[in-house]
């Protein structure tokens, strides 16, 4: 090939020039006109020429003169009679006009392309001590929404999020569905949030702690697994450890992700705790409100604090140190969270204690001379178990965990009735060894009422409605609502009360299924969501919560408060703390018959003053920590 001639190589080097951008091209039209200036100045200089009148201009002037001509297209008309004087006033401005119009393309060009950037969300993100939410999902919104409440006695707080989604649209959604974000800013950044320039763009190093969402499609886990390792292997790293919490749908992939996070990430596996959340209320009515209550930042939580007045009481007495406060564990000093621990464990120096309670500033210790009523303690025996038999309506793959997580809690002799249009008992069966129940399928469609007529579901202890995974989340709630409409008006006309457990995928479809009057939803989506955000604020909270929804050890139970303390008669609730203390339990609330509805909230109060007085029914319910 022949060598570059002089013209190629100049045309080369004017091309990479403007291949810079707008700065090159204002650059080069700049230069265009100094040119156009300096020659327009000389030849009027030179040649004398001057407007009729005037003497002849300096070179000052006439630098001046070719400037205004260049800017202003409108000077020429002011110039004298000289028509020499006109011709080259008329020239620069014809000039001028070029390269004017040319300059206003060229700067209304970058400053699209500045907005298109800026609208791309591809800046860099400098904020310290944010959190930082990788993925888009349904639950940014339920999140964003906790986060706003636990941030508002800050004056500043920073949510970060890093997805790939249009920026505006992130934003549009957000403004929609979280309108009031309070002293929370909101920075989207379209990106991948396995990419590692993409994490330092929204200085994941900073991070006060980042929130792994798992992404719509297939094998979601891949992704969130790979977003991990590039936050804890990536080359510039920081040295102190990140406070990550992402989600995981399959337990096969648990061991993985725990592996790439190890002590800097605590993972949530989401269909578990939503199966064990199912299993737990469908038993226990009102309990997911119980549940709703301790994972949301709207009301009570959970909160950690050492208490060097009580070192040297047992945990037992801890109990009634608080008005306004519910102890149900410790952590102490070395290590781990020990939910509801022996009544006689006594409190060591540096051991903290867990608190339900309305905000941090409230677990403060009363300072009063409790008095117990002994005479309304009753000391009741626990009744028997006896076999259960429960109804499933619908199937998806969180079932078959549902059916495996009865079988731990129900006695021997119990039964498991599955109706569902798809035939998944092959493998049921080759998945799950049951132990306490016997299995029986149907199939068939739950919606149709015929069907619900010949199952007699008046004879079930508990029903649990599921929403199917195999198509659109809002049709998928539909379903549901049919058949909950159907449950209810098979109950009022054979005067029945059934025990209903509805799974819903959208907590906006809540509301409307609570006309059916249902005893408890579990909108999985909303639940995993609370979770995360809690744990994102407080790390601790993440083996307290696996402690807390595992069957082994102590969990939350709805129990006949005729249990505990005579019924029809006013009680404080030290009384009942002290009622539940002598069984090696702690009393977290109760749940009043009469008050059924959503208003209500069900007539569940969780973490009640406990000077308060309340008179039972013998329908009412006490809600416990206990191991059974």
């Amino acid at each position: 090939m022949a060598d570059a001639t002089f013209s190629e190589r100049l045309r080369y080097a004017f091309d990479n020039s403007m291949s810079r951008g707008t700065s090159a091209l204002i650059g080069w039209l700049g230069a265009v006109s100094a040119a156009v200036i300096v020659l327009v100045a000389a030849v009027v200089v030179v040649t004398g020429l001057n407007a009729d009148g005037e003497d002849p201009m300096g070179l000052a002037d006439a630098l001046w003169y070719g400037l205004m001509r260049v800017m202003d297209a409108g000077a020429v008309g002011g110039d004298g009679a000289g028509w020499a004087y006109r011709m080259v006033g008329l020239g620069v401005t014809l000039v001028g006009i070029f390269l004017v119009s040319t300059l206003i393309g060229v700067i209304t060009s970058g400053v699209e392309a500045r907005i298109e950037e800026l609208r791309k969300g591809r800046s860099r993100v400098i904020e310290e001590g944010h959190t930082l939410i990788l993925g888009w999902s349904p639950q940014v919104f339920t999140i964003l929404g906790e986060l706003v409440q636990a941030n508002a006695n800050q004056k500043r707080a920073c949510v970060v999020i890093l997805a790939d989604v249009d920026k505006v649209e992130m934003e549009d959604a957000i403004r929609e569905r979280v309108p009031d974000l309070g002293t929370t800013a909101v920075v989207c950044r379209t990106g991948s949030p396995i990419d590692l320039g993409d994490l330092a763009m929204v200085s994941v190093d900073h991070s006060k702690a980042v929130i792994v969402l798992s992404p719509e499609g297939e094998d979601p886990d891949a992704s969130v697994i790979k977003s991990i390792l590039a936050i804890t292997n990536g080359p510039g790293r920081r040295k102190e450890p990140y406070h990550i919490v992402a989600v995981i749908t399959d337990p096969a992939n648990l061991e993985a992700a725990k592996l790439v996070g190890r002590d800097e990430a605590e993972i949530v596996l989401a269909g578990d705790l939503i199966s064990r959340i199912t299993v737990q209320t469908c038993r226990q009515s009102g309990l997911s409100v119980v549940h709703t209550e301790l994972l949301d930042f709207g009301g009570d939580e959970i909160y950690f604090k050492e208490e060097p007045a009580l070192v040297g009481r047992t945990f037992g007495e801890a109990l009634s140190a608080y008005e306004d406060s519910t102890v149900i564990g410790l952590a102490p000093k070395a290590g781990g969270v020990l939910l509801n621990p022996p009544m006689d464990r006594k409190i060591e120096a540096g051991d903290r204690v867990i608190a339900v309670s309305e905000d941090d500033d409230t677990v403060s210790l009363s300072g009063k001379t409790v008095t117990v009523d002994h005479a309304a303690i009753v000391d009741r025996p626990p009744t028997a178990p006896r076999p259960e038999h429960t109804l499933i309506l619908g199937w998806n793959w969180r079932a078959s965990r549902i059916i495996a997580g009865l079988d731990a809690y129900v006695a021997p002799e119990s039964t498991v009735t599955v109706v569902s249009d798809r035939d998944e008992r092959a493998s049921l069966e080759d998945e799950v060894t049951l132990t306490n129940q016997a299995l029986t399928w149907v199939v068939g469609d739950p919606t149709q009422r015929r069907l619900l007529e010949v199952l007699d579901v008046g004879h079930f202890d508990h029903i649990i409605v599921l929403c199917a995974d195999d198509m659109d989340p809002q049709r998928a709630d539909s379903r549901v609502l049919v058949t909950l409409l159907h449950l209810r008006d098979m109950g009022e006309k054979a005067n029945q009360d059934y025990s209903i457990v509805t799974e819903m995928l959208d907590a906006r479809n809540r509301e409307l299924a609570e006309v059916t009057k249902a005893d408890d939803f579990i909108v999985s989506e909303k639940l995993v969501s609370l979770l995360l955000a809690q744990i994102a604020e407080n790390k601790q909270l993440a083996p307290l919560f696996e402690d807390l929804f595992d069957p082994d050890g102590s969990e939350i139970y709805v129990k006949p408060i005729g249990d505990y303390v005579k019924t029809g008669m006013a009680v404080d609730f030290y009384t009942v703390t002290e009622a539940a203390r002598r069984r090696g339990e702690i009393a977290l609330g109760y749940k009043i018959a009469a008050k059924s509805s959503a208003a209500e909230s069900y007539g569940v109060t969780v973490n009640p003053d406990k000077s308060d007085k309340v008179t039972f029914a013998e329908s009412d319910r006490l809600i416990v920590v206990a191991e059974s």
